[in-house]
């Protein structure tokens, strides 16, 4: 952000750890760029602008013609905003006075928004109508003065949100978009008690990146099918989702059924997917999803190489004919594409690894059991540190 730009908001940090409702005194915002009674947003030119987002092949993936955008932004920020951020449908349309436009039974008709004004008025006019509702600001003049203040900076690209709060933020505040409800939670902020949401965008998700737990249980709540329909619930609405998967079992690990474990990464497999279908806020974005393992897993092997083999299965699809393209046949068909994996590593791995020493890799099963029993745990493997710290620097 821009020092001075940052000048004008710094001051919110102060309501941050306090109840709104509680707050004996309210911001006061300095102005730093623009003037009582000026509109930040009428004071830039604009033009109109086709936005098309294209294929490697061609086909067109998104088209909107005479979106207005403010004229010194690039193609690129407009094509970044038009396609992504523009909401598509819900919003209702105007003529070029900015009347209502309605159909023959006197329904307002709906549509997409059209200019980055929309946008930044309902990004902008929401955390303004939130703080006054909480009681954040002063006086009046206080709240229009930050929301003037953020809309210049939106508008000049000197500060941006991150994409939930281009996706989300706004909807319900400037155009009455509810949605049905998706499992979401709130704070009551007169009560402190959670609550769930009785709509998509009264009580919005906004927010850019969750880390979530997972249980060593199949379809109980915190287990793993459980997670995959938080993780979908997320990337539906554009935010990301972190998770070490350290707690699961790995290959061959006895059940407490009968029987052997999968693994995890038949799991991941499911997660993977289920990711590659939903994506993370719609076309052509990928979801935003991280997998972390702990590198004395049982299976982090096949972890630290899943996409290393893969990627040797997509060769050979090339090599039979199909695209290179990541949106291609060759990608779409393997597995592992759609997540950041890392592997977590220890102070003791490190060493092991300086010193040329073993490292064991330790089933999860005799991990908890060890730990409730106050012992070092017995391990399933033994490798040498320094060949598992190559396989990571290779794959």
């Amino acid at each position: 952000m821009n020092p001075r730009a940052a000048s004008s908001v710094s001051r919110l940090s102060e309501a941050s750890s306090a109840s709104p409702r509680k707050r004996e005194k309210g911001l006061s915002i300095h102005r730093v760029f623009t003037t009582p009674g000026s509109d930040p947003l009428e004071m830039v030119t604009y033009e109109k602008r086709t936005s098309r987002i294209a294929n490697t092949d061609g086909s067109i993936v998104f088209e909107m013609h005479d979106a207005e955008v403010p004229a010194d932004w690039s193609q690129v920020a407009t094509d970044i905003v038009v396609s992504k951020y523009f909401r598509k449908a819900g919003v209702p349309q105007v003529d070029a006075r900015g009347n209502l436009l309605t159909d023959a039974k006197g329904e307002v008709i709906t549509g997409p928004e059209r200019s980055v004004k929309q946008v930044v008025r309902r990004l902008a006019g929401c955390w303004r109508h939130w703080g006054q509702q909480e009681g954040y600001f002063e006086t009046p003049q206080d709240a229009q003065a930050f929301e003037d203040e953020l809309s210049y900076m939106l508008v000049h690209q000197m500060a941006a949100p991150n994409s939930p709060q281009w996706f989300n933020t706004g909807l319900h505040y400037a155009y009455g978009i509810t949605g049905p409800a998706q499992g979401h939670y709130y704070c009551d902020p007169d009560t402190g008690a959670v609550a769930r949401s009785d709509d998509a965008y009264t009580h919005p998700q906004p927010h850019a990146c969750f880390i979530q737990s997972v249980n060593d249980d199949m379809v109980n709540e915190g287990g793993i099918m459980d997670l995959w329909v938080r993780e979908a619930r997320l990337f539906k609405f554009g935010s990301g989702t972190g998770t070490n998967f350290s707690n699961l079992r790995g290959s061959s690990e006895p059940l407490s059924g009968g029987g052997k474990s999968s693994g995890l990464m038949s799991f991941l497999k499911i997660g993977d997917r289920a990711a590659a279908a939903i994506k993370s806020g719609g076309t052509t974005r990928r979801a935003a999803k991280m997998v972390c393992l702990n590198v004395d897993h049982p299976d982090i092997e096949e972890f630290i190489n899943w996409k290393v083999k893969e990627e040797k299965k997509v060769a050979a699809l090339v090599a039979a004919g199909y695209d290179t393209d990541y949106n291609g046949e060759a990608y779409l068909t393997v597995s592992g594409q759609n997540s950041n994996n890392s592997v977590r590593v220890s102070h003791e791995f490190l060493e092991a690894v300086e010193k040329d020493g073993d490292w064991n890799l330790v089933w999860r099963t005799e991990l908890r059991k060890a730990e409730k029993e106050g012992r070092d745990p017995l391990p399933c493997k033994t490798l040498k540190a320094r060949a598992l710290w190559d396989e990571v620097g290779y794959a």
